[in-house]
C-alpha cells in the first residue's frame, strides 16, 4: 500500500520514472492487485516507456474481458468500464494575458461508452485533483459509422473509423473539435488533444 501510494503521489508531479520505480515494486509484492496495475500503465505511460505502457493495456482489456463478479483478484475489473491511463500537463500560451496550465487526466474505456460511443475522455483541470473544468471526447457512434463504412468500404475494410473529437462541460457547453478517419490509436488521440488546449482557449477558463 505504502509504494502504491508514493507511486500514487510521484504521478501527480510528474515524475514518470520515480513512479514507475514504486508501482513495480508494489506489483511484486502483490501481482494480482488490480489497483497496481492501473497504477503502473500510468506510470509507464507517464514515463514514456509506450511499448511496457501498451503490454499492460492489453492485460487490462484481457482481465477485464474474461473476469467474473466472484473471482475475487478480478472483480474491480470486471466492474470497471475503464481505467486512468495517463496524467499530463498541458501549457497553454494565450497571444495576450498570462500563461495557462492543465492537468489531464487520459480515461480509456474497455468498451466505447454511451450512445455516442466514446473510447477515452480526456479531463481537464487546473490542477491535480482540481474540479474538472472541462472534458474531451474521443468517439465514434454505430450509427454514423455503418454510413461511413458504406461510402467508404476499402477504407472500412482495412480497419479505419470515422472518429469525432468533442468538447463539454458541466454548464452546457460544447465544441466539436474534429472530424477525421483513421484507427483506434491513443497515441495519435492524444497528440490532437494536446493540440487543441495549446492551441484554443477552454470556454471555462477566464
Amino acid at each position: 500500500t505504502a509504494n502504491l501510494y508514493a507511486a500514487t503521489a510521484a504521478l501527480e508531479i510528474y515524475n514518470g520514472p520515480l513512479a514507475v520505480q514504486y508501482a513495480e515494486k508494489a506489483h511484486q509484492l502483490d501481482p494480482q492487485d488490480w489497483k497496481v496495475d492501473t497504477t503502473l500503465v500510468a506510470a509507464y505511460a507517464a514515463a514514456g516507456n509506450k511499448s511496457q505502457r501498451d503490454i499492460l493495456r492489453l492485460q487490462l482489456h484481457q482481465l477485464h474481458a474474461s473476469a467474473t463478479p466472484d473471482a475475487p483478484a478480478a472483480r474491480d475489473a470486471h466492474l470497471a468500464s475503464g481505467f486512468l491511463l495517463e496524467m499530463f500537463p498541458v501549457e497553454y500560451h494565450p497571444a495576450a494575458g498570462a500563461q495557462q496550465s492543465w492537468h489531464v487526466d487520459a480515461i480509456e474505456y474497455f468498451e466505447p461508452m454511451g450512445e455516442l460511443r466514446t473510447y477515452y475522455r480526456f479531463l481537464i483541470r487546473r490542477s491535480t485533483g482540481g474540479p474538472r473544468l472541462w472534458e474531451i471526447d474521443v468517439q465514434s457512434n454505430d450509427f454514423d459509422e455503418t454510413s461511413w463504412a458504406q461510402a467508404h468500404p476499402s477504407e472500412a475494410a482495412s480497419g479505419l473509423r470515422q472518429f469525432q473529437i468533442n468538447g463539454r462541460n458541466n454548464a452546457g457547453q460544447e465544441v466539436d473539435y474534429r472530424l477525421f478517419t483513421g484507427r483506434d490509436d491513443y497515441d495519435a488521440f492524444r497528440a490532437m488533444v494536446v493540440t487543441i488546449l495549446q492551441s484554443e482557449p477552454l470556454p471555462t477558463a477566464p
